[in-house]
């Protein structure tokens, strides 16, 4: 029988989280030093959830320990580990020392330096409501499904709850304030989901700051 949801996140959600992080990447984690994907989770982690990450290293531990055979991973019984490109003999010491790193990272307070995000995985979970504006309004299909990116913003916020429209807004602000070049911004949106240019003759930043004045209007 496959895990409830609660049942999950009690034993799994916290682990879930850890992993999500090294989406497209390696766990190359090793007692010495964190790996990209690790200092993305922390630095996100400690700035949104910090008492997440003492149930990270427990879920961590306790998944090492008592790691799940074949059978009941195919009855749905345990959180299965997605390929970090680690061979199944070296996943069980590669956990530990992500608990290792993250105990240690509590302990001390030792924390990954802020900045812009390094990995998918830390673009989406900063700025979530910004991919949805650009993953859903502004993918390859834009230009078929709308005149031009003002109608396809105009939809979206015809569309969409006044605190999601709002949480944009922050989120918008909170990356031109980054104060990125625009190859970074470029790589932001990339990040994020647009797969069209920006409208001429806007680069990526100064489409941003557009956007960002329009939300501050509409808000009015």
């Amino acid at each position: 029988m496959s895990l409830k949801p609660f049942e999950h996140d009690r034993k799994y959600g916290e682990l879930d989280q850890v992993l999500r992080a090294y989406l497209g990447l390696v766990g190359d984690d090793t007692p010495e030093k964190r790996s990209t994907a690790l200092d993305a989770y922390l630095r996100h982690t400690w700035h949104t959830r910090p008492w997440a990450l003492a149930t990270a290293e427990t879920q961590l531990r306790e998944y090492a320990k008592n790691p799940p055979g074949r059978l009941r991973l195919r009855l749905g019984e345990f959180y299965p580990v997605p390929d970090v490109g680690l061979a199944d003999s070296e996943i069980q010491a590669w956990l530990v020392t992500l608990a290792d790193h993250i105990r240690h990272s509590v302990e001390t307070g030792e924390v990954p330096p802020p900045g812009a995000p390094r990995t998918h995985w830390e673009w989406h979970a900063r700025f979530p409501e910004l991919g949805q504006l650009l993953g859903g309004w502004f993918s390859q299909d834009m230009p078929d499904e709308f005149a031009d990116h003002d109608a396809a913003l105009d939809d979206y916020l015809g569309s969409t709850q006044a605190d999601l429209t709002a949480r944009l807004s922050g989120e918008v602000h909170e990356l031109l304030g980054l104060g990125l070049d625009e190859s970074g911004y470029a790589d932001a949106l990339a990040e994020l989901g647009m797969e069209v240019d920006p409208p001429a003759p806007y680069g990526p930043g100064a489409w941003l700051t557009a956007v960002a004045e329009r939300l501050v209007t509409r808000g009015r």
